[in-house]
């Protein structure tokens, strides 16, 4: 009976136990103990915390009202609101007007909603966050720029101007940018053209014409009937001249038939290799000096560069993705265009050149210009009347046909590249050696048989090639 008892206390004991409701946790504070605060006051923006003393005061201030606001509860509880990031102190006195303690209150960004935030716009990135003063501190390598910049642009919303990155951006940040340019121009001319030429005495005589010599007998009587059209000896493709008396007078006819066609190439091929977010600039050709009039009449002369130019700048958008802002150009001296100031002679530029931005991934290629020009041009020109005439109208006609074709392209290929060891890369002087004086006086060799041994040029060297290779070739 008593042991039974026993065990129903026990029971109700225990009822009694689980019926009373748990204590509420209690608030996270700031003891201040015998005088002085146990650690200094970290209050996040925009969020409160309470501090509480031992010790009953009568009176609190806050050296910077802007940066944080107090009030307070009870005699012993104060009630702190951060405002604004930065550093201030708090002042609590007692009763008697002794001061009681200095607490250094520092309001920081409020960083745990923006891990928070940063979590969920980049679940996948391991960005470290900390507080420095009154800003924000990133640091941690993420795997693209476009990453980087969206923690940057989440960061500055809650500390504007106050972000430091120490972030790195991982994989491949080198990017090799080739261009192509190639160019080709056609040209056809044609023309047809006649000249009569009339002249004479009283007596006849010898016409005395010589074609292609640019020359008339200085017995007849055309010595200037042409006018000097006679085309010069370099000229006269496709020139008849002659000539016949009739009498008294002197007849010269100068036929001309000349058809022409040109063809020409241009092909450059610049690369350049350059870190993500750099700018990079190549340039092969030249300057020319251009005279400048200043006041006063002096002269002064400003270079222009000519020849294949490149500029551009990569970035490394998310992995192989790359973007590229390019300024490419092709430039030469052109004195067929140029002008003739004061005694100087100004040669002109023809220059093609593109600017633009694209993006494209690894070993992918853009046309990023193109350009296909026809210039068409006839001239067609008679004696009046005459050149109407059927058949012999041909006499007394001229006819020029002309035309022009262009066409330009620009093709853009971007690779990720990392460095290697300096051996393992051939140049072209690598494999071409000076000959020794044996070769040169008796075998009339300008450079010697004996391959490289060493580094890439000696790697390339010992492996079985059955064409040409390399960088020239013949």
């Amino acid at each position: 009976m008593t042991i039974d008892k026993f065990l129903r206390a026990a029971l109700a004991g225990l009822a009694l136990g689980l019926a009373v409701p748990a204590a509420p946790a209690a608030a996270e504070t700031l003891q201040i103990l015998a005088g002085s605060p146990n650690r200094p006051l970290q209050v996040p923006m925009n969020r409160a915390v309470v501090v509480e003393s031992d010790i009953p005061f009568a009176e609190i201030s806050i050296a910077n009202p802007g940066i944080a606001d107090i009030s307070s509860l009870t005699d012993r509880t104060i009630y702190l609101l951060g405002k604004e990031p930065g550093r201030t102190t708090m002042t609590i006195l007692g009763a008697d007007g002794g001061l009681i303690a200095n607490v250094e209150v520092q309001v920081t960004p409020d960083i745990a909603e923006f891990r928070e935030r940063l979590a969920q716009v980049l679940p996948n990135e391991h960005v470290e966050v900390r507080t420095a003063n009154d800003g924000i501190v990133l640091s941690g390598t993420v795997s693209s720029i476009t990453a980087l910049d969206a923690a940057l642009e989440l960061a500055n919303r809650y500390a504007p101007d106050r972000v430091s990155n120490l972030m790195s951006v991982g994989g491949q940040q080198q990017v090799m940018l080739r261009v192509r340019f190639a160019e080709m121009q056609r040209s056809v001319a044609k023309s047809l053209s006649t000249s009569l030429g009339l002249g004479g005495t009283a007596l006849g005589g010898d016409l005395g014409l010589t074609g292609g010599t640019n020359t008339l007998g200085s017995q007849g009587g055309l010595a200037n009937g042409f006018a000097g059209n006679i085309p010069a000896a370099t000229q006269n493709n496709g020139a008849i001249l002659f000539g016949f008396n009739a009498g008294g007078v002197e007849v010269g006819i100068l036929l001309e038939a000349l058809e022409s066609r040109g063809v020409v190439r241009t092909l450059a091929e610049p690369n350049l290799t350059a870190l993500s977010g750099q700018e990079a600039r190549f340039l092969a050709g030249g300057e020319y000096p251009v005279p400048i009039s200043q006041e006063g009449g002096n002269i002064t002369v400003e270079f222009k560069p000519f020849g294949v130019e490149l500029n551009f700048t990569p970035r490394v958008v998310a992995g192989d993705l790359i973007n590229i802002e390019l300024e490419a150009a092709v430039s030469s001296i052109d004195p067929t265009n140029g002008i003739n100031i004061n005694g100087f002679q100004i040669d002109a530029f023809r220059r093609r050149e593109t600017s633009t931005t694209v993006e494209m991934r690894d070993g992918e290629s853009f046309a990023i210009a193109g350009l296909l020009s026809d210039d068409f041009r006839d001239i067609n020109g008679q004696v009046p009347w005459l050149g109407d005439v059927p058949v012999l109208g041909a006499l007394f006609r001229s006819a020029e046909y002309e035309r022009n074709q262009t066409e330009l392209v620009i093709i853009i290929t971007a690779h990720l590249v990392s460095p290697v060891r300096g051996d393992t890369l051939a140049l072209p002087t690598d494999r071409v050696r000076p000959p020794s004086e044996r070769d040169l006086f008796l075998f009339g060799r300008v450079s010697s048989d004996d391959a490289p041994q060493a580094g890439g040029a000696g790697e390339v060297a010992r492996q079985d090639f059955s064409g040409s290779y390399g960088y020239v070739l013949d």
